[in-house]
């Protein structure tokens, strides 16, 4: 019997003290609230020479840069005051206006004018925070190394003065779009998806023109949800963190399948033809039964990917590597033991034969095609465990390690059956997570509540 609950505990919290980081960037890039450094007028043009000077020393002189963003307000105003010191130097911008970051990080990686790309975005968060994404046109993930050059050039107060003979060059670039569907829909049997019926959730996001027209041009009948972005409204009660919508939408039309995605379009959630609720871990598990990936003996997930899927994957002589949350560490375990498939609970899915990063859309028709091979359109897949996931507001993040923090949870975890305790601090927003697995749903839930009641007061002592 499967569970899970989200729980949210609203405290009043303020912003994290902004520091002089070692490294400024988080699990997915550089994200804040707006207003809050770096994502003020003073810093960002600092930041946007950092990248160019990055670029410049990486990839040599005049290096080109593809440039794209999602709909929320405020993309514009950091985009301009990004090329205000990305074009002090002698780089070449090329500005895709909003696309998804699977996209840009497709279109960096395969076209040769590309050496590395910007997206601007903040993912699944709400539209007041925005992000840095930086895509290296090699690897796509930036190294350690990388984040800490550009942190290095970001708080270098002796930045070089203004060539002012030698400046960038901007250009737009409206053909991202198309160019990505067209290679993303030559890579399935043409009309695969005939007399198909999808619900796709664009989140008011940058999938809203994408994913619409990539399933019609597979053959699929498309019903599309948040579709009318206004700069605010992303992510705002849809896309895959709210899929009551799509559930809805789902049994209305009698579709055959809905997926919801996220705002910069790198996550994907399901929803079957009965309207129940399918996560990454469920995609992951359909993907098993792709040609491509049926014969992978490991499967890379995180901590947080549920205990329910490992247990199938000992009882199947195969194995769950985990790694900590965040795609970069997916991608990271996947290139080091040279797997294909890997991901996150939260629908960051990554089919490294395609690319090294996660692609909602692309995930999805890997699912249909997954599904028409099997027959599944159920979306039957393994017995979870019991799972309770509860958010903690925070102000600073203590060492979890150190006490009282490490004896609470210790106290806790005595009183599973079998299960597993996991609590971190989000590496995008101002939260601990403290996730509770156990076989018992009512034991799972009363551990979950009282050991994040404990460690919100200890947290904000």
């Amino acid at each position: 019997m499967r569970a899970l609950i989200i729980i949210c505990i609203t405290i009043a919290s303020m912003p994290l003290v902004a520091i002089k980081e070692i490294n400024m960037f988080g699990t997915d890039g550089i994200r804040r609230t707006m207003g809050v450094h770096p994502f003020t007028l003073e810093a960002l043009p600092q930041l946007g020479s950092a990248i160019a000077r990055w670029a410049e020393q990486k990839y040599g002189n005049n290096p080109t840069i593809l440039l794209g963003h999602d709909t929320r307000i405020s993309c514009d105003f950091v985009k301009a005051a990004l090329k205000i010191g990305l074009l002090r130097h002698g780089v070449t911008v090329y500005d895709a206006g909003v696309t998804t970051t699977p996209a840009a990080c497709f279109l960096t990686k395969n076209n040769p004018i590309f050496d590395c790309g910007i997206i601007i975005s903040a993912s699944h968060n709400p539209h007041a925070d925005n992000g840095i994404k930086l895509i290296d046109g090699n690897n796509i993930k930036l190294s350690l190394e990388d984040e800490k050059m550009i942190t290095g050039l970001f708080y270098d107060e002796s930045s070089p003065d203004i060539d002012y003979t030698q400046l960038g060059k901007q250009e737009y670039w409206h053909k991202a779009d198309q160019e990505y569907i067209e290679q993303v829909v030559e890579r399935f049997k043409r009309n695969f998806l005939q007399g198909r019926t999808v619900v796709l959730d664009c989140a008011n996001g940058a999938t809203y023109k994408i994913a619409p027209r990539v399933f019609k041009q597979c053959g699929a009948r498309v019903i599309s949800l948040n579709k009318h972005p206004n700069g605010i409204n992303i992510n705002d009660e849809c896309g895959s963190q709210h899929v009551e919508g799509l559930q809805n939408a789902v049994i209305a039309h009698k579709a055959d399948i809905g997926f919801a995605f996220d705002g910069d379009g790198d996550r994907v959630v399901a929803v079957n033809r009965h309207g129940e609720i399918k996560d990454g871990d469920d995609i992951i598990f359909l993907l098993l039964n792709h040609p491509r990936y049926a014969d992978q003996a490991h499967i890379v997930g995180t901590v947080m990917t549920n205990e329910g899927f490992n247990t199938y994957m000992q009882q199947n002589n195969k194995s769950l590597v985990r790694t900590p949350v965040g795609d970069k560490y997916v991608a990271q375990k996947l290139e080091e033991m040279d797997l294909n498939l890997g991901g996150e609970q939260s629908g960051h899915i990554i089919l490294r034969d395609y690319l090294k990063t996660g692609d909602g859309i692309m995930t999805a028709l890997r699912v249909m095609e997954a599904l028409i091979e099997s027959n599944n359109f159920d979306m039957q897949t393994f017995e979870h465990y019991p799972q309770v996931l509860i958010n903690i507001p925070i102000q600073v993040k203590k060492d979890l390690t150190q006490e009282p923090l490490a004896s609470i949870i210790k106290k806790y975890e005595s009183q599973l059956s079998k299960g597993r305790i996991v609590v971190r601090y989000s590496g995008t927003e101002n939260y601990a997570r403290v996730m509770v697995e156990d076989c018992d749903e009512n034991t799972t839930k009363t551990i979950a509540h009282d050991l994040a009641t404990e460690l919100q007061k200890a947290l904000t002592c």
